[in-house]
Protein backbone atom coordinates (compact mmCIF):
# COMPACT_ATOMS: atom_id res chain seq x y z
CA UNK A 1 0.00 0.00 0.00
CA UNK A 2 0.96 3.61 -0.29
CA UNK A 3 1.53 6.35 2.25
CA UNK A 4 -0.21 9.32 0.69
CA UNK A 5 -3.43 11.12 1.67
CA UNK A 6 -6.43 9.61 -0.05
CA UNK A 7 -8.18 12.83 -1.04
CA UNK A 8 -11.37 10.77 -1.14
CA UNK A 9 -13.80 9.14 1.25
CA UNK A 10 -12.25 6.59 3.59
CA UNK A 11 -14.24 3.79 1.96
CA UNK A 12 -13.93 4.88 -1.68
CA UNK A 13 -14.30 2.04 -4.18
CA UNK A 14 -13.64 4.38 -7.08
CA UNK A 15 -10.16 5.27 -5.87
CA UNK A 16 -9.28 1.64 -5.17
CA UNK A 17 -10.37 0.67 -8.68
CA UNK A 18 -8.48 3.56 -10.25
CA UNK A 19 -5.32 2.57 -8.40
CA UNK A 20 -5.66 -1.13 -9.24
CA UNK A 21 -6.28 -2.45 -5.74
CA UNK A 22 -3.44 -0.61 -3.98
CA UNK A 23 -4.76 1.41 -1.00
CA UNK A 24 -3.39 4.91 -0.63
CA UNK A 25 -2.49 4.44 3.05
CA UNK A 26 -3.12 2.09 6.00
CA UNK A 27 -5.66 4.39 7.66
CA UNK A 28 -8.44 4.21 5.10
CA UNK A 29 -10.66 1.13 5.14
CA UNK A 30 -8.97 -0.67 2.25
CA UNK A 31 -5.55 -0.13 3.82
CA UNK A 32 -6.72 -1.39 7.21
CA UNK A 33 -8.13 -4.50 5.54
CA UNK A 34 -4.72 -5.18 3.95
CA UNK A 35 -3.08 -4.81 7.38
CA UNK A 36 -5.60 -7.31 8.77
CA UNK A 37 -4.66 -9.70 5.98
CA UNK A 38 -1.01 -9.47 7.04
CA UNK A 39 -1.95 -10.18 10.67
CA UNK A 40 -4.06 -13.19 9.65
CA UNK A 41 -1.02 -14.54 7.78
CA UNK A 42 1.35 -14.08 10.72
CA UNK A 43 -0.73 -14.96 13.80
CA UNK A 44 -2.44 -18.17 14.83
CA UNK A 45 -5.27 -16.28 16.56
CA UNK A 46 -5.13 -12.69 15.31
CA UNK A 47 -8.37 -11.63 17.02
CA UNK A 48 -7.06 -12.62 20.45
CA UNK A 49 -3.55 -11.38 19.70
CA UNK A 50 -4.81 -7.92 18.75
CA UNK A 51 -6.90 -7.71 21.92
CA UNK A 52 -3.96 -8.84 24.07
CA UNK A 53 -1.74 -6.24 22.41
CA UNK A 54 -4.15 -3.42 23.18
CA UNK A 55 -4.48 -4.64 26.76
CA UNK A 56 -0.72 -4.58 27.24
CA UNK A 57 -0.30 -1.17 25.58
CA UNK A 58 -3.03 0.41 27.69
CA UNK A 59 -2.25 -1.43 30.93
CA UNK A 60 -5.93 -2.31 31.20
CA UNK A 61 -6.61 -6.04 31.03
CA UNK A 62 -10.39 -5.81 31.12
CA UNK A 63 -10.58 -4.34 27.59
CA UNK A 64 -12.82 -6.48 25.39
CA UNK A 65 -14.50 -6.54 22.02
CA UNK A 66 -18.07 -5.30 22.03
CA UNK A 67 -19.93 -8.28 20.51
CA UNK A 68 -22.94 -6.17 19.52
CA UNK A 69 -20.75 -3.73 17.58
CA UNK A 70 -18.76 -6.54 15.98
CA UNK A 71 -21.94 -8.25 14.82
CA UNK A 72 -23.36 -4.97 13.53
CA UNK A 73 -20.17 -4.35 11.57
CA UNK A 74 -20.43 -7.83 10.04
CA UNK A 75 -24.11 -7.46 9.17
CA UNK A 76 -23.88 -3.98 7.64
CA UNK A 77 -20.33 -3.91 6.24
CA UNK A 78 -21.35 -4.25 2.58
CA UNK A 79 -18.91 -1.66 1.27
CA UNK A 80 -16.08 -3.15 3.29
CA UNK A 81 -16.90 -6.56 1.80
CA UNK A 82 -16.78 -4.99 -1.64
CA UNK A 83 -13.39 -3.42 -0.84
CA UNK A 84 -12.02 -6.73 0.43
CA UNK A 85 -13.24 -8.64 -2.61
CA UNK A 86 -11.79 -6.01 -4.93
CA UNK A 87 -8.46 -6.28 -3.11
CA UNK A 88 -8.62 -10.06 -3.46
CA UNK A 89 -9.46 -9.75 -7.15
CA UNK A 90 -6.36 -7.61 -7.63
CA UNK A 91 -4.10 -10.08 -5.80
CA UNK A 92 -3.61 -7.74 -2.83
CA UNK A 93 -5.25 -10.03 -0.28
CA UNK A 94 -3.64 -13.40 0.50
CA UNK A 95 -6.10 -14.97 2.91
CA UNK A 96 -9.76 -15.87 2.78
CA UNK A 97 -11.88 -12.72 2.59
CA UNK A 98 -14.19 -13.78 5.44
CA UNK A 99 -11.25 -14.50 7.76
CA UNK A 100 -9.71 -11.11 7.05
CA UNK A 101 -13.00 -9.27 7.50
CA UNK A 102 -13.71 -11.12 10.74
CA UNK A 103 -10.54 -9.59 12.18
CA UNK A 104 -11.32 -6.19 10.64
CA UNK A 105 -14.84 -6.12 12.09
CA UNK A 106 -13.52 -7.10 15.51
CA UNK A 107 -10.81 -4.44 15.53
CA UNK A 108 -13.55 -1.93 14.79
CA UNK A 109 -15.33 -3.14 17.93
CA UNK A 110 -12.64 -2.80 20.62
CA UNK A 111 -14.29 -1.01 23.55
CA UNK A 112 -11.90 1.39 25.32
CA UNK A 113 -12.13 4.54 27.39
CA UNK A 114 -10.34 7.76 26.42
CA UNK A 115 -7.88 7.18 29.26
CA UNK A 116 -7.08 3.66 28.06
CA UNK A 117 -6.61 4.77 24.48
CA UNK A 118 -4.38 7.68 25.48
CA UNK A 119 -2.15 5.30 27.45
CA UNK A 120 -2.10 2.84 24.53
CA UNK A 121 -0.79 5.53 22.18
CA UNK A 122 1.71 7.11 24.58
CA UNK A 123 4.66 5.34 22.96
CA UNK A 124 4.01 7.40 19.82
CA UNK A 125 4.89 10.51 21.83
CA UNK A 126 7.80 8.83 23.59
CA UNK A 127 10.12 7.61 20.81
CA UNK A 128 8.57 4.15 20.94
CA UNK A 129 8.89 3.58 24.68
CA UNK A 130 5.69 2.41 26.39
CA UNK A 131 4.73 4.40 29.47
CA UNK A 132 3.09 1.26 30.86
CA UNK A 133 5.83 -1.29 30.12
CA UNK A 134 8.81 1.03 30.35
CA UNK A 135 10.26 -0.76 27.33
CA UNK A 136 10.64 0.18 23.68
CA UNK A 137 8.00 -1.49 21.54
CA UNK A 138 8.85 0.50 18.40
CA UNK A 139 12.06 2.10 17.20
CA UNK A 140 12.31 5.90 16.93
CA UNK A 141 12.38 5.51 13.14
CA UNK A 142 9.14 3.51 13.19
CA UNK A 143 7.48 6.09 15.42
CA UNK A 144 8.58 8.86 13.07
CA UNK A 145 6.93 7.09 10.16
CA UNK A 146 3.70 6.35 12.03
CA UNK A 147 3.39 9.93 13.25
CA UNK A 148 4.06 11.20 9.73
CA UNK A 149 1.28 8.97 8.41
CA UNK A 150 -1.09 10.17 11.12
CA UNK A 151 -0.36 13.79 10.30
CA UNK A 152 -0.87 13.33 6.56
CA UNK A 153 -3.49 10.56 6.46
CA UNK A 154 -5.02 10.07 9.91
CA UNK A 155 -8.14 12.20 9.56
CA UNK A 156 -9.26 10.95 6.15
CA UNK A 157 -9.70 13.60 3.47
CA UNK A 158 -9.78 16.41 6.06
CA UNK A 159 -6.09 16.06 6.87
CA UNK A 160 -5.07 19.45 5.48
CA UNK A 161 -7.73 21.34 7.41
CA UNK A 162 -7.04 19.31 10.56
CA UNK A 163 -3.29 19.97 10.38
CA UNK A 164 -4.00 23.66 9.82
CA UNK A 165 -6.34 23.93 12.82
CA UNK A 166 -4.86 21.43 15.28
CA UNK A 167 -1.27 20.81 14.22
CA UNK A 168 -0.85 17.34 15.75
CA UNK A 169 -0.42 13.86 14.28
CA UNK A 170 -3.80 12.23 14.87
CA UNK A 171 -5.98 9.28 13.98
CA UNK A 172 -9.73 9.51 14.01
CA UNK A 173 -12.40 6.83 13.93
CA UNK A 174 -16.01 6.92 12.88
CA UNK A 175 -16.97 5.94 16.43
CA UNK A 176 -16.18 9.55 17.34
CA UNK A 177 -12.76 9.08 18.90
CA UNK A 178 -9.51 10.83 17.98
CA UNK A 179 -6.03 10.10 19.31
CA UNK A 180 -3.37 12.77 18.90
CA UNK A 181 0.24 13.06 19.98
CA UNK A 182 2.74 15.84 20.53
CA UNK A 183 6.08 14.05 20.18
CA UNK A 184 8.18 14.34 23.32
CA UNK A 185 5.30 15.63 25.41
CA UNK A 186 1.96 13.79 25.47
CA UNK A 187 -0.71 11.65 23.89
CA UNK A 188 -4.33 12.67 24.18
CA UNK A 189 -7.67 11.12 23.29
CA UNK A 190 -10.98 12.87 22.76
CA UNK A 191 -14.39 11.38 22.03
CA UNK A 192 -17.70 12.77 20.84
CA UNK A 193 -19.96 10.78 18.49
CA UNK A 194 -21.26 13.57 16.23
CA UNK A 195 -19.24 13.43 12.99
CA UNK A 196 -18.58 15.95 10.24
CA UNK A 197 -18.89 15.16 6.53
CA UNK A 198 -15.39 13.63 6.51
CA UNK A 199 -16.09 11.14 9.31
CA UNK A 200 -14.25 13.02 12.07
CA UNK A 201 -15.61 14.01 15.47
CA UNK A 202 -16.84 17.62 15.40
CA UNK A 203 -16.39 18.36 19.10
CA UNK A 204 -13.27 16.20 19.34
CA UNK A 205 -11.53 18.22 16.65
CA UNK A 206 -12.64 21.46 18.29
CA UNK A 207 -11.27 20.32 21.66
CA UNK A 208 -7.90 19.47 20.15
CA UNK A 209 -7.77 22.82 18.35
CA UNK A 210 -8.51 24.56 21.64
CA UNK A 211 -5.76 22.52 23.36
CA UNK A 212 -3.04 23.50 20.89
CA UNK A 213 -4.23 27.09 20.65
CA UNK A 214 -4.32 27.67 24.40
CA UNK A 215 -1.01 25.89 25.09
CA UNK A 216 0.72 27.32 22.03
CA UNK A 217 2.24 23.88 21.44
CA UNK A 218 1.99 21.81 18.27
CA UNK A 219 4.37 20.13 15.82
CA UNK A 220 4.57 23.43 13.94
Amino acid sequence: MGRDPSGNRFNSLVQLEYEKGIPRNPFINAGAIVICDILVSQLDDPIQALLDYMRVLSGSFDICYDPVVAESEAQTGFINRALANFLKGNNNLVNDVDAVLNLYFHQCAIAMSCNELAHASLHLANRGVSGILGDAILTPAQVKRINALMLTCGTYDEVGEFAFRVGLPAKSGVGGGIIAVLPGEYSVTVWSPALDDFGNSVMGGAALEYLTTMTGRSVF
